[in-house]
């Protein structure tokens, strides 16, 4: 091969590598995780219980991602996207938008939940925005305790204790396969 030829190939291949080396750092595509949750909030001194069960479609991450909530029967409830600079919640009211996840379900369930850390925990592992303390089948995080016990059955449970005048709060998850 002459000279020209050999730094053409040389150039050819390392913008080949620099740019397969670009294209790695695209986000990979998302796991999707369907299935139901039931969310319990305890009454408090100012309000009654409340609690939500529905079926749910999740892909992404804290930074990125959707959650599809839908009633048992089928029909579409609402549904929360998000991205860097961007919370939006889509329901039968029409669109609105949020500064953050947390303000999203603190105006919907009028309580702030770690919407954020939800994709980490659904699939098994502690969300990496936060120190986690280790038990065994389960994890203390952000004040919540996910037991993952039931993990390879498709359960994942997230409880809060009452603290002050935050409410004792359960989330149960169960999967399914897409």
């Amino acid at each position: 091969m002459n000279p020209g030829r050999r730094a053409a190939a040389l150039g050819l291949a390392l913008g080949t590598a620099w740019l397969g080396g670009c294209a790695s750092l695209a986000p990979e595509p998302a796991e999707r995780l369907s299935g139901r949750l039931a969310l319990r909030v305890a009454a408090t001194g100012q309000q009654a219980e409340r609690g939500l069960n529905a079926s749910f479609d999740l892909t992404g991450n804290a930074q990125r991602g959707e959650l599809r909530l839908s009633t048992l029967l089928g029909p579409q409830i609402a549904a929360a996207i998000w991205a860097p600079g961007e919370v939006r919640l889509t329901s039968s009211d029409g669109e609105r938008h949020f500064d953050s996840l947390e303000a999203l379900s603190r105006e919907v369930l009028g309580e702030a939940l770690p919407l954020q850390a939800l994709p980490d925990w659904l699939r098994g592992r502690p969300w990496p925005g936060a120190a986690a303390r280790p038990g065994a089948a389960a994890f203390d995080q952000l004040g919540w305790q996910i037991d993952l016990a039931r993990l390879a059955q498709g359960f994942v449970t997230a409880t809060r204790a009452a603290t002050g005048d935050a409410p004792a709060v359960s989330l149960r998850v169960r999967m399914v396969s897409p």
